[in-house]
Protein backbone atom coordinates (compact mmCIF):
# COMPACT_ATOMS: atom_id res chain seq x y z
CA UNK A 1 0.00 0.00 0.00
CA UNK A 2 2.83 2.22 0.87
CA UNK A 3 4.76 2.42 -1.93
CA UNK A 4 1.67 2.83 -4.16
CA UNK A 5 0.38 5.73 -2.15
CA UNK A 6 4.50 7.45 -2.14
CA UNK A 7 5.91 6.00 -5.40
CA UNK A 8 8.48 4.43 -3.99
CA UNK A 9 9.91 1.52 -5.31
CA UNK A 10 11.07 -0.19 -1.79
CA UNK A 11 10.18 0.74 1.82
CA UNK A 12 12.27 -0.75 4.55
CA UNK A 13 11.00 -0.53 8.49
CA UNK A 14 13.38 1.40 10.55
CA UNK A 15 12.11 1.46 13.81
CA UNK A 16 9.26 2.72 16.45
CA UNK A 17 9.02 6.18 17.23
CA UNK A 18 6.98 5.40 20.72
CA UNK A 19 4.30 3.17 21.26
CA UNK A 20 0.87 4.06 21.65
CA UNK A 21 -0.98 4.90 24.89
CA UNK A 22 -2.21 1.63 26.77
CA UNK A 23 -0.19 -0.61 24.02
CA UNK A 24 -3.07 0.28 21.30
CA UNK A 25 -0.09 0.08 18.64
CA UNK A 26 2.65 1.79 17.93
CA UNK A 27 4.23 4.74 15.85
CA UNK A 28 7.07 3.56 13.06
CA UNK A 29 8.99 5.14 10.78
CA UNK A 30 9.49 3.88 6.93
CA UNK A 31 12.84 4.35 4.52
CA UNK A 32 11.90 4.97 0.98
CA UNK A 33 13.48 4.09 -2.03
CA UNK A 34 12.70 5.59 -5.18
CA UNK A 35 10.08 7.88 -3.84
CA UNK A 36 10.22 12.34 -3.77
CA UNK A 37 11.07 12.00 0.02
CA UNK A 38 13.28 9.57 1.87
CA UNK A 39 11.03 8.37 4.85
CA UNK A 40 7.42 7.55 6.09
CA UNK A 41 5.26 7.30 9.08
CA UNK A 42 3.57 4.67 10.00
CA UNK A 43 0.40 5.05 13.29
CA UNK A 44 -0.21 1.11 13.44
CA UNK A 45 -3.06 0.82 15.47
CA UNK A 46 -3.43 -2.82 17.18
CA UNK A 47 -5.64 -3.03 20.35
CA UNK A 48 -4.46 -5.10 23.00
CA UNK A 49 -6.23 -8.11 24.03
CA UNK A 50 -5.39 -6.46 27.62
CA UNK A 51 -5.21 -3.43 27.97
CA UNK A 52 -2.64 -1.93 30.35
CA UNK A 53 -4.22 1.89 31.42
CA UNK A 54 -1.24 3.62 33.35
CA UNK A 55 -3.80 4.71 36.04
CA UNK A 56 -5.67 2.03 35.68
CA UNK A 57 -8.82 2.92 34.12
CA UNK A 58 -8.60 -0.91 31.94
CA UNK A 59 -12.96 -0.24 31.40
CA UNK A 60 -15.58 -1.19 28.19
CA UNK A 61 -16.43 1.79 28.12
CA UNK A 62 -12.08 3.47 28.41
CA UNK A 63 -11.96 0.90 25.47
CA UNK A 64 -14.77 1.66 23.32
CA UNK A 65 -13.69 5.24 23.46
CA UNK A 66 -10.12 4.78 22.19
CA UNK A 67 -11.32 2.28 19.47
CA UNK A 68 -13.39 5.37 17.96
CA UNK A 69 -11.03 7.87 18.58
CA UNK A 70 -8.48 6.28 15.72
CA UNK A 71 -12.02 5.97 13.65
CA UNK A 72 -11.90 9.74 14.36
CA UNK A 73 -8.59 10.58 13.50
CA UNK A 74 -8.68 8.27 10.44
CA UNK A 75 -11.84 10.45 9.13
CA UNK A 76 -9.80 13.52 10.01
CA UNK A 77 -6.85 12.98 7.68
CA UNK A 78 -9.26 11.13 5.06
CA UNK A 79 -11.64 14.73 5.41
CA UNK A 80 -10.25 17.87 7.04
CA UNK A 81 -6.61 17.95 7.32
CA UNK A 82 -6.48 18.67 3.42
CA UNK A 83 -8.00 22.63 4.78
CA UNK A 84 -5.19 23.80 7.12
CA UNK A 85 -2.72 25.85 5.89
CA UNK A 86 0.88 26.45 6.39
CA UNK A 87 -0.15 28.09 9.39
CA UNK A 88 -1.92 25.25 11.30
CA UNK A 89 0.28 22.78 9.86
CA UNK A 90 -0.79 19.00 9.51
CA UNK A 91 1.50 16.01 8.19
CA UNK A 92 0.13 15.40 4.93
CA UNK A 93 -1.76 11.92 4.75
CA UNK A 94 -1.06 9.27 1.97
CA UNK A 95 -3.59 6.55 2.85
CA UNK A 96 -5.56 4.75 5.33
CA UNK A 97 -6.48 0.77 5.78
CA UNK A 98 -8.11 -1.07 8.17
CA UNK A 99 -7.93 -5.19 8.28
CA UNK A 100 -9.19 -7.39 10.81
CA UNK A 101 -9.40 -4.92 14.02
CA UNK A 102 -6.07 -3.06 13.11
CA UNK A 103 -5.78 0.24 11.31
CA UNK A 104 -2.77 1.39 9.60
CA UNK A 105 -2.42 5.34 8.76
CA UNK A 106 0.37 6.38 6.55
CA UNK A 107 1.31 10.19 7.22
CA UNK A 108 4.59 12.33 5.87
CA UNK A 109 7.27 12.38 8.18
CA UNK A 110 7.49 16.16 9.64
CA UNK A 111 11.14 15.31 11.21
CA UNK A 112 12.07 15.13 7.34
CA UNK A 113 9.57 18.06 6.42
CA UNK A 114 11.68 20.29 8.51
CA UNK A 115 9.71 20.26 11.92
CA UNK A 116 12.62 17.75 14.15
CA UNK A 117 11.92 19.73 17.31
CA UNK A 118 10.09 18.68 20.27
CA UNK A 119 10.36 20.77 23.30
CA UNK A 120 9.48 20.06 27.41
CA UNK A 121 10.20 23.39 28.12
CA UNK A 122 8.97 26.63 25.43
CA UNK A 123 10.56 30.05 25.46
CA UNK A 124 7.73 32.97 24.75
CA UNK A 125 8.24 33.03 21.18
CA UNK A 126 7.65 28.67 20.71
CA UNK A 127 4.91 29.78 23.05
CA UNK A 128 3.63 32.34 20.44
CA UNK A 129 4.07 29.99 17.84
CA UNK A 130 1.72 27.45 19.01
CA UNK A 131 -1.06 29.98 20.11
CA UNK A 132 -0.93 31.24 16.36
CA UNK A 133 -1.56 27.60 15.08
CA UNK A 134 -4.45 27.03 17.89
CA UNK A 135 -5.70 30.53 16.46
CA UNK A 136 -5.05 29.76 12.75
CA UNK A 137 -7.06 26.12 13.40
CA UNK A 138 -9.95 27.50 15.06
CA UNK A 139 -10.09 29.87 12.58
CA UNK A 140 -10.17 27.54 9.26
CA UNK A 141 -13.27 25.57 10.63
CA UNK A 142 -14.86 28.13 12.17
CA UNK A 143 -18.62 26.89 11.80
CA UNK A 144 -18.28 23.22 10.47
CA UNK A 145 -20.31 20.38 11.39
CA UNK A 146 -17.94 17.82 12.08
CA UNK A 147 -19.01 14.68 10.10
CA UNK A 148 -17.49 11.74 11.14
CA UNK A 149 -15.60 13.60 14.04
CA UNK A 150 -16.11 13.89 17.62
CA UNK A 151 -19.85 15.71 18.41
CA UNK A 152 -18.26 17.11 21.23
CA UNK A 153 -14.02 17.49 20.71
CA UNK A 154 -11.89 16.56 23.77
CA UNK A 155 -10.71 13.34 25.29
CA UNK A 156 -12.19 14.53 28.42
CA UNK A 157 -15.50 15.83 27.43
CA UNK A 158 -18.25 14.81 30.27
CA UNK A 159 -20.22 12.42 28.48
CA UNK A 160 -17.70 10.47 28.09
CA UNK A 161 -16.03 10.33 31.15
CA UNK A 162 -18.84 9.08 33.38
CA UNK A 163 -16.48 7.37 35.52
CA UNK A 164 -14.09 10.30 36.67
CA UNK A 165 -17.01 12.35 37.34
CA UNK A 166 -18.49 9.84 39.89
CA UNK A 167 -15.13 9.80 41.88
CA UNK A 168 -15.93 13.72 42.46
CA UNK A 169 -19.63 13.18 43.79
CA UNK A 170 -17.66 12.44 47.24
CA UNK A 171 -14.07 14.25 46.80
CA UNK A 172 -15.64 17.85 45.06
CA UNK A 173 -19.33 17.86 45.52
CA UNK A 174 -19.38 21.31 44.61
CA UNK A 175 -17.30 20.56 41.60
CA UNK A 176 -19.38 17.38 40.55
CA UNK A 177 -22.97 19.44 40.61
CA UNK A 178 -21.26 22.09 38.96
CA UNK A 179 -19.69 19.62 36.20
CA UNK A 180 -22.93 19.84 33.64
CA UNK A 181 -23.25 23.34 33.90
CA UNK A 182 -19.64 23.95 33.06
CA UNK A 183 -19.65 21.38 29.92
CA UNK A 184 -23.44 23.62 28.70
CA UNK A 185 -21.28 26.90 28.65
CA UNK A 186 -19.19 25.36 26.63
CA UNK A 187 -21.48 23.48 24.27
CA UNK A 188 -23.94 25.69 23.93
CA UNK A 189 -21.25 28.52 23.15
CA UNK A 190 -22.72 30.32 19.77
CA UNK A 191 -19.22 30.18 18.42
CA UNK A 192 -18.11 26.71 17.42
CA UNK A 193 -15.17 25.36 15.71
CA UNK A 194 -13.05 21.90 15.67
CA UNK A 195 -10.71 21.67 18.38
CA UNK A 196 -7.65 19.58 18.38
CA UNK A 197 -8.46 17.90 21.58
CA UNK A 198 -5.57 16.79 22.88
CA UNK A 199 -3.29 20.27 22.31
CA UNK A 200 -0.42 19.75 25.15
CA UNK A 201 3.01 20.73 24.50
CA UNK A 202 4.17 17.19 23.07
CA UNK A 203 1.78 17.22 20.01
CA UNK A 204 3.56 20.07 18.80
CA UNK A 205 6.68 20.08 16.66
CA UNK A 206 8.86 22.57 16.41
CA UNK A 207 10.84 23.68 13.22
CA UNK A 208 14.37 24.50 13.38
CA UNK A 209 14.51 27.26 10.56
CA UNK A 210 11.88 29.49 11.66
CA UNK A 211 8.85 29.72 14.58
CA UNK A 212 6.24 27.91 12.84
CA UNK A 213 5.15 24.43 14.21
CA UNK A 214 3.17 21.65 13.25
CA UNK A 215 0.77 19.52 15.23
CA UNK A 216 -0.19 15.82 15.00
CA UNK A 217 -2.39 13.63 17.07
CA UNK A 218 -6.12 13.99 16.02
CA UNK A 219 -7.85 11.20 17.85
CA UNK A 220 -10.46 13.72 19.94
CA UNK A 221 -10.30 16.47 16.84
CA UNK A 222 -14.79 17.91 17.28
CA UNK A 223 -17.00 20.59 17.39
CA UNK A 224 -16.21 22.90 20.65
CA UNK A 225 -14.84 26.07 21.82
CA UNK A 226 -11.74 26.72 21.12
CA UNK A 227 -10.70 27.81 24.59
CA UNK A 228 -11.00 24.45 25.51
CA UNK A 229 -7.83 24.01 23.59
CA UNK A 230 -6.42 27.04 24.47
CA UNK A 231 -6.64 26.69 28.18
CA UNK A 232 -5.14 22.68 27.89
CA UNK A 233 -2.47 24.19 26.03
CA UNK A 234 -1.36 26.74 28.53
CA UNK A 235 -2.03 24.14 31.69
CA UNK A 236 0.25 21.37 29.28
CA UNK A 237 3.17 23.46 29.70
CA UNK A 238 3.39 26.58 32.44
CA UNK A 239 3.60 26.13 35.81
CA UNK A 240 1.38 28.01 38.71
CA UNK A 241 3.28 31.54 38.74
CA UNK A 242 3.39 31.23 34.91
CA UNK A 243 0.15 30.61 34.55
CA UNK A 244 -0.79 34.07 36.95
CA UNK A 245 1.68 36.08 35.63
CA UNK A 246 1.63 34.93 32.32
CA UNK A 247 -2.06 33.48 30.60
CA UNK A 248 -3.27 37.22 30.56
CA UNK A 249 -0.57 38.34 27.74
CA UNK A 250 -0.68 34.99 25.70
CA UNK A 251 -4.59 35.02 25.71
CA UNK A 252 -4.43 38.45 24.29
CA UNK A 253 -1.37 36.75 21.80
CA UNK A 254 -4.03 34.44 20.89
CA UNK A 255 -6.85 36.46 19.99
CA UNK A 256 -4.58 38.88 17.91
CA UNK A 257 -3.82 35.81 15.62
CA UNK A 258 -7.23 34.75 16.31
CA UNK A 259 -8.10 38.29 14.56
CA UNK A 260 -6.00 38.00 11.99
CA UNK A 261 -6.55 34.61 10.78
CA UNK A 262 -10.56 35.66 10.23
CA UNK A 263 -9.56 39.29 8.64
CA UNK A 264 -12.09 39.08 5.64
CA UNK A 265 -13.54 36.24 6.02
CA UNK A 266 -15.87 37.64 8.99
CA UNK A 267 -17.11 41.04 9.95
CA UNK A 268 -14.97 42.90 12.49
CA UNK A 269 -18.37 43.45 14.78
CA UNK A 270 -18.98 39.33 14.47
CA UNK A 271 -14.97 38.96 15.24
CA UNK A 272 -15.14 41.33 18.43
CA UNK A 273 -19.05 39.21 19.53
CA UNK A 274 -16.80 36.16 18.99
CA UNK A 275 -13.69 37.26 20.85
CA UNK A 276 -15.83 38.31 24.29
CA UNK A 277 -17.86 35.48 24.17
CA UNK A 278 -14.52 33.39 24.02
CA UNK A 279 -12.82 35.15 26.51
CA UNK A 280 -15.93 35.03 28.79
CA UNK A 281 -15.35 31.03 28.42
CA UNK A 282 -11.56 30.47 29.34
CA UNK A 283 -12.34 30.29 32.86
CA UNK A 284 -14.75 27.60 31.77
CA UNK A 285 -13.02 25.66 29.38
CA UNK A 286 -10.24 25.65 32.13
CA UNK A 287 -12.67 24.56 34.93
CA UNK A 288 -14.02 22.13 32.64
CA UNK A 289 -10.81 20.35 32.39
CA UNK A 290 -10.00 20.31 35.82
CA UNK A 291 -13.02 18.75 36.79
CA UNK A 292 -11.95 15.55 34.53
CA UNK A 293 -8.13 15.59 36.20
CA UNK A 294 -9.61 15.74 39.86
CA UNK A 295 -11.31 12.67 39.04
CA UNK A 296 -8.86 10.78 37.00
CA UNK A 297 -5.70 11.74 39.01
CA UNK A 298 -6.18 13.74 41.98
CA UNK A 299 -2.76 14.21 42.52
CA UNK A 300 -1.85 15.36 39.22
CA UNK A 301 1.04 18.44 38.99
CA UNK A 302 -1.35 20.43 36.92
CA UNK A 303 -4.07 20.65 40.06
CA UNK A 304 -1.97 23.94 41.39
CA UNK A 305 -3.78 26.89 43.07
CA UNK A 306 -4.39 28.83 39.56
CA UNK A 307 -6.23 25.85 38.52
CA UNK A 308 -8.25 25.48 41.61
CA UNK A 309 -9.09 29.59 41.47
CA UNK A 310 -10.42 29.84 38.23
CA UNK A 311 -12.19 26.66 39.18
CA UNK A 312 -13.81 28.28 42.25
CA UNK A 313 -14.77 31.07 40.33
CA UNK A 314 -16.66 29.23 37.98
CA UNK A 315 -18.51 27.52 40.65
CA UNK A 316 -19.42 30.64 42.24
CA UNK A 317 -20.59 31.90 38.99
CA UNK A 318 -22.96 29.64 38.47
CA UNK A 319 -24.85 29.77 41.75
Amino acid sequence: MIRLATGADRCTKVGVIQNLWSGYGSIERYALEGAPFDSVILKHVKPPTLAKHPRGWNTDLSHARKLKSYQVESNWYQNYAFQCSQHCRVPKCFGVKQNTGEQFIWLEDLDAAGFPGRRRLVDRDELEACLSWLAHFHATFLGVTGDGLWERGTYWHLQTRPDELKILEKEDPKLWQAAGPIDGKLSEARFQTLVHGDAKLANFCFSERDSSVAAVDFQYVGIGCGMKDVAYFLGSCLDEAKCESQAPELLDYYFSQLEFALEGKLPESIVSEMEAEWRSLYVYAWADFHRFLKGWSPGHWKLNGYSERLCQDVIAALR
